[in-house]
């Protein structure tokens, strides 16, 4: 299958909000080569297949959140209205089940194309947190054996060290030496 979007685009326009990864509904416009206002009335008609676990409206915390990051102004200006960056309504942010639903609502073989590769890149990034998940569990068992061998190793060095260190005393040596008057 030949991808119509490049990868690493999707995966930049993925971000974490409310513990969720999702993609903001300007960002899917642009992929889906709709208005986000298309997209939205879209949504709108069809509420009932979008569950807050699908897809939620930001905050002003949250916009001014990701505008600090430039995420939103740079959106505000690929597309191609002249109306420029400031924001009349919070935007929406879909899930990756939401993904799926859009296409459905869409209707358009770009939609279904489009979003079986944003979905296939939700995926991807799962399994590399999964990944880093395990990484990070081994390194916290590795990290807890060597803490047990620091306990081992200093009692070590109080307990034994001290036991094995030879009393030399006076350094004056014992016997007859002839060369001494």
């Amino acid at each position: 299958m030949i991808d119509l979007i490049p990868l690493e685009l999707i995966e930049k326009r993925i971000f974490t909000i409310r513990g969720m990864r999702v993609m903001l509904d300007s960002d899917l416009a642009v992929l889906y080569e709709v208005e986000t206002r298309a997209l939205n009335q879209a949504v709108k008609r069809n509420l009932d297949r979008f569950p807050d676990h699908y897809m939620f409206q930001l905050t002003w915390e949250e916009v001014g959140f990701l505008r600090s990051q430039n995420v939103i102004l740079e959106n505000a200006a690929s597309e191609k209205s002249k109306r420029g960056k400031h924001l009349k309504y919070l935007p929406f942010v879909f899930t990756e089940h939401g993904v799926l639903m859009l296409s459905n609502v869409l209707k358009s073989e770009r939609a279904i194309k489009v979003s079986i590769q944003i979905v296939d890149v939700f995926v991807k990034l799962r399994k590399v947190m999964l990944s880093y998940a395990d990484i990070a569990k081994r390194f916290e068992e590795i990290e807890k054996r060597l803490g047990e061998h620091d306990d081992q190793f200093q009692i070590f060095q109080e307990l034994i060290l001290p036991l094995m260190q030879i009393n030399t005393g006076s350094k004056r040596k014992i016997g007859f030496n002839p060369d001494q008057d």
